[in-house]
């Protein structure tokens, strides 16, 4: 028995037949449209999310099986979040605010998978991904939950494995991210305002330049000749004329 490994990036229950799965399946006389449907029914549960999907052919009998792997942590967290994209500038602009509840569900779902040895180290993992998508987590910045993390702050929730927030904390999490969004708005109407600051007062230390060059023409340097008219007196009485010899 023969069997060719492929390894595919599909969208959950909306593989299509591109490119790249007919190259791969071309040479192998495969019915592409049969392993299209056994791919969407076994990712139909990942809808808009990118699934690492592996098809096991055996070219023999050109039969086939599907393997799913879970989908990226980037694709978990936006899927929590309802978000299509991270946001384009994750250092200073957030678009999201997750709580460890949320954080501790994806780490389940990617912990197997993932080269750590506890679900805490699977935690934090998940909040650097969320820190690069512009989303906090219990309105805090990465470095600074992860600090809480390892102060034991959250150690009853992670022990018995808590996903579920209430209704309650939905809505403080929503408040806490308003409040991060306007403090940071707030810090950059400020660093902006003290930009055009400088940029107004740039154009008045150069017209003062000329000012001080003029004053300085007034003394000429050493070595070099006053303007007409104006030669000391002493250099004046040096050009009197030589007296005629008798």
């Amino acid at each position: 028995m023969s069997k060719e490994k492929i390894e595919l990036m599909v969208e959950g229950g909306k593989a299509t037949a591109g490119a790249e799965l007919g190259q791969k399946l071309g040479p192998l006389k495969i019915n592409i449209q049969n392993v299209l449907s056994s791919i969407n029914d076994k990712t139909a549960a990942f809808k808009g999310m990118q699934v690492p999907v592996k098809l096991l052919v055996d070219t023999n009998d050109k039969t086939f099986d599907v393997e799913v792997g879970s989908p990226p942590v980037s694709q978990l967290v936006k899927k929590e979040t309802g978000l299509e994209k991270g946001s384009a500038q994750p250092n200073f602009t957030k678009i999201a605010n997750l709580g460890i509840e949320q954080v501790i569900k994806i780490a389940l779902m990617k912990k197997d998978s993932m080269l750590v040895r506890s679900l805490k180290a699977a935690i934090k993992n998940v909040i650097g991904t969320c820190n690069s998508l512009g989303i906090l987590v219990e309105g805090k910045e990465a470095h600074e939950i992860i600090s809480d993390i390892n102060n034991g702050m959250y150690d009853i929730t992670i022990k018995d494995q808590i996903t579920e927030i209430s209704k309650d904390k939905k809505q403080h999490l929503e408040a806490q991210l308003k409040e991060v969004q306007l403090a940071i708005q707030k810090e950059q109407e400020k660093m902006k305002a003290l930009e055009e600051a400088e940029k107004a007062a740039a154009p008045k230390v150069e017209e003062a330049k000329p000012a001080e060059a003029a004053a300085g023409e007034a003394k000429p340097a050493a070595g070099e000749k006053a303007p007409a008219g104006k030669e000391p007196v002493a250099k004046a009485e040096e050009k009197k004329p030589a007296e005629k010899k008798k």
